[in-house]
């Protein structure tokens, strides 16, 4: 037996505010929005996206969602894992999912205030004009689910992939 199967893992924390419960209009309002987000992007990239965005929020619940809807759209688990690295594993992603990433990245932190125009501009060359506005919806809305399940403190390892849709 390994020490890892004798290891006793730190408590589930307590969710702070079952917030879909006591908003139920804002809750699916969300799922709309979620869903008219992702039409037009192929499922991979839109898990890909959310991922990236997770992990730059710290959404463990988010996290624990999009790692395991990636795996049943067929994403590799070496591209998931890489992903928290992508710039120095480049070779593990086509040129408009590296587009997409650093856009996530951008829109995401906004820590000048702004996207840069060579990161749009690289998008821009990646995307048609409706799938780049997609692509920027979709990036929006996963970093709104992050601010509900960061600041609510939902609980992830429960999910199941088809379990929201």
């Amino acid at each position: 037996m390994s020490n890892q199967e004798n290891a006793e893992y730190a408590p589930e924390h307590t969710p702070r505010l079952p917030w879909a419960q006591h908003a139920p209009e804002v809750y699916k309002a969300m799922v709309r929005l979620d869903g008219a987000a992702r039409k037009g992007l192929d499922a991979k990239l839109f898990e890909l996206v959310k991922i990236r965005a997770s992990q730059l929020n710290h959404c463990a619940y988010c996290l624990d969602m999009h790692t395991k809807d990636a795996l049943a759209a067929g994403e590799s688990i070496q591209r998931i894992v890489q992903l928290s690295a992508w710039e120095e594993s480049k070779h593990f992603y086509t040129d408009q999912e590296i587009a997409a990433i650093e856009l996530t990245e951008a829109v995401t932190v906004l820590t000048d205030g702004f996207v840069p125009d060579e990161v749009y501009e690289r998008a821009a060359k990646q995307f048609d004009e409706v799938q780049l506005t997609q692509l920027i919806a979709s990036i929006i809305v996963i970093n709104s689910w992050n601010r509900f399940a960061v600041t609510t403190r939902m609980v992830p390892g429960h999910y199941t992939p088809g379990q929201h849709g």
